[in-house]
């Protein structure tokens, strides 16, 4: 889509910005540490929308419309498009999205995790083919499964560390035999090696997923990784409370994105649902910028 006069002024100078002066631009405009995820389930929306592919564009669209000076990243998942057919709407999505919020980040929930030429087109998928300022990664196969990646530069790459369901105790929080006194857990190491040699043989920019129902956590995450920002799912539906969040996480020189989806998206069921959802949204942020104030 091409466009001209200011608009493509401010795509262009946003398309020469990594992802973290992104992020921390957005931030700083829209007094925000708010993320909207945009995950469609077509089976909760409004009786008006229609519950297919192009109603699950119509849906989010609204969404982003409406929630766009009050956040500091939207996240669409990938799965809840790709599952009702719906790639194509997400293409078009973003595109929507940067016309109608040209100085949000877009961080693309992908949670892939491969090496090799699967990564290589996990990469392009991410970054060519949707345009995505920033996508989410498991780390578990190592630094050379985060490679292809780093080929694009100044792309964010934000990797699982300690995530907010339950069952990630499982794995995560497992102790590990290291060369670390005392030992450390699975997610701590994680943390190190994205803040240690994984940022200094890459110079890429990474951050790291904390759930917000682990506050303990992400303060451990912090001081591991004390500048990286912080993606933190799990506040409204999941429970996790934003004003511990963001004592533990927040820092004035490490920026974190506190998401919430299902709270913004399904605050009112009628016509009026994007209105809703901005209601939701403003108070949320008001919420996340008043723990700052206060911490």
């Amino acid at each position: 889509m091409a466009l001209g006069g200011s608009a493509g002024r401010v795509l262009l100078e946003w398309a020469s910005m990594n992802f973290i002066d992104q992020l921390r631009q957005a931030e700083a405009q829209n007094q925000s540490m708010l993320c909207v995820g945009l995950d469609p389930e077509p089976a909760r929306f409004p009786a008006g929308v229609a519950r297919d592919a192009e109603g699950i564009h119509q849906f989010c669209a609204r969404i982003v419309e409406a929630t766009a000076d009050l956040v500091c990243a939207f996240k669409p998942q990938i799965a809840y498009f790709a599952a009702h057919g719906a790639e194509d709407q997400l293409e078009r999505l973003m595109a929507h999205m940067r016309c109608n919020a040209p100085q949000v980040p877009i961080i693309l929930d992908a949670k892939r995790g491969d090496i090799g030429s699967t990564a290589e087109m996990y990469a392009r998928e991410a970054f060519e083919r949707y345009g995505a300022d920033a996508v989410t990664l498991s780390p578990f196969m190592g630094y050379d499964s985060l490679e292809p990646y780093l080929r694009h530069k100044g792309k964010g790459l934000i990797l699982l560390c300690r995530t907010s369901n339950a069952g990630g105790s499982e794995l995560q929080a497992q102790p590990l035999i290291s060369e670390v006194p005392g030992g450390e857990l699975l997610y701590e190491r994680i943390a190190r090696l994205a803040a240690g040699a994984w940022s200094r043989r890459s110079g890429a920019e990474l951050g790291l997923v904390v759930g917000a129902t682990f506050p303990r956590e992400i303060t451990r995450v912090r001081e591991l990784a004390p500048t990286l920002p912080l993606l933190i799912p799990g506040i409204g539906a999941q429970g996790g409370d934003a004003e511990a969040t963001v004592r533990a996480g927040w820092r004035p020189d490490a920026p974190i994105i506190v998401s919430s989806s299902r709270a913004v998206l399904y605050a009112d069921g009628g016509d009026a649902y994007a209105e809703a959802a901005r209601r939701v949204a403003q108070r949320t942020r008001a919420q996340l910028q008043a723990a700052r104030t206060a911490g």
